[in-house]
């Protein structure tokens, strides 16, 4: 244990040279204060951008038909065709791996194509499957989704998404029951519902009004054609091995070249989320190398200076030697001064960094709108993990001084002047 005696020693001897140890603390504070504002932004992008996709299967994938690029059977280069019913079937029986495959259809969209009263707007109509809901998630704030009867009795009845809600109610009355004309059509509202994910598949579903997909293919009149479908791969199964097998079977059962890459066009969620999981790595690595390098750089300083302090104090180690001194207590002593230089600048480091985290999330992030950074800060096991950091620096920063003191002969450090 050290005593109070010992502690005021210390302190006394760091203070001879305020300057320079001033500019040495600085170099360390520095270096903590970099690693923790870096590390607490790097997590609050991770944490924005993950925000984004809560609640949206990252295991899923979109496709759909786009024209030819290669003629095949007799048929020309540039042939369009659709998706439809019986590819869907198809595809359940032919690919085992699908967890669940929703087929997507579009509604038309006009100027002011939703009318309640004497409110108007514009927004998407699209055409869903009650498992939709399994793929983005729902928030429902009245009412309930669409379900399997609603599909099978082609019911004209409707989703409306928030802001559709805020939109054509402006007095909040509640919208349920509720007859809305949509595309010149009158449909009865059974929900109203938000997105919980960011993702954007043609537009959020709080702009949008979502029908029944059974109802829209009839009252499109384009018979039994789907624009585009949403797959989900069972556990353990990539997204893209069930993508290729889509291809592979649509291409098949649609007289399409097996080489044309052209003729379905597709959005692998999946391996949109790996790859900002990936960036997420780089940039971790890439924080902590920087942040380690400027905290180093601070501590070589500590080193630099300890070694300063022990030409300087050569005499009064060499007197302290002769009279006795055991060479743990030069260790010690020089051990201490470096730990308590490191320890002192790094806590305010520390401090300062997490405090400029809070700041820059009340002032700037909270007042920011689309932006993908969420709650910057760093965890408490982190902090303890960056103090632990503090200490093992001070020590190997007077380790070397500390050696350089225990190798002076007190002979000729009582001869130096």
């Amino acid at each position: 244990m050290f005593d109070l005696d010992r502690i005021q020693e210390i302190w006394v001897t760091i203070s001879r040279n305020k300057v320079r140890s001033f500019l040495t603390a600085f170099g360390v504070f520095w270096g903590i204060f970099t690693l923790v504002v870096m590390i607490g932004s790097g997590d609050g992008l991770e944490r924005g951008v993950m925000e984004g996709v809560k609640g949206f299967a990252t295991n899923s994938c979109f496709l759909g038909s786009a024209p030819t690029s290669i003629a095949y059977k007799g048929f020309q280069k540039g042939r369009t065709w659709n998706i439809h019913n019986k590819d869907i079937d198809n595809l359940s029986d032919s690919i085992p791996e699908i967890e669940i495959l929703s087929p997507i259809l579009w509604g038309s969209l006009t100027n002011n194509n939703v009318i309640y009263g004497d409110q108007t707007g514009t927004y998407h109509v699209k055409g869903l499957y009650p498992n939709y809901a399994k793929i983005e998630k729902q928030q429902l704030s009245y009412g309930r989704f669409i379900n399997d009867i609603d599909i099978l009795k082609k019911r004209k009845v409707c989703v409306i998404g928030t802001k559709v809600y805020e939109k054509l109610f402006p007095q909040r009355d509640n919208p349920i029951n509720k007859n809305v004309k949509v595309n010149g059509i009158y449909y009865q509202i059974i929900g109203v519902t938000n997105g919980i994910s960011d993702i954007n598949i043609g537009d959020k579903l709080e702009s949008s009004v979502l029908v029944p997909f059974s109802t829209l293919q009839q009252i499109n009149n384009q018979g039994d054609i789907i624009h585009f479908m949403a797959v989900v791969s069972k556990e353990k199964v990539s997204a893209k091995y069930i993508e290729d097998r889509i291809k592979e079977v649509l291409k098949s059962t649609n007289n399409i070249h097996p080489d044309d890459y052209r003729a379905i066009w597709s959005f692998n969620m999946e391996k949109e989320y790996n790859m900002y999981m990936n960036l997420f790595d780089g940039v971790s690595i890439l924080i902590w190398i920087v942040g380690l390098g400027t905290l180093i750089a601070g501590i070589v300083g500590v080193c630099n200076i300890m070694l300063v302090t022990v030409k300087e104090r050569t005499k009064e180690i060499g007197i302290r030697r002769a009279i006795g001194a055991q060479p743990h207590t030069i260790i010690i002593q020089i051990m201490m001064e470096s730990i308590v230089l490191t320890a002192i600048s790094g806590i305010v480091g520390l401090c300062m960094g997490v405090y400029a985290l809070y700041l820059a999330d009340i002032f700037w992030v909270q007042k920011q709108e689309n932006l993908f950074i969420l709650n910057p800060m760093i965890t408490f096991s982190l902090a303890i993990f960056s103090l632990l950091i503090l200490l093992i620096s001070g020590l190997l920063a007077g380790a070397i001084p500390a050696s350089r003191a225990l190798k002076i002969k007190a002979i000729d450090a009582i001869r130096e002047e």
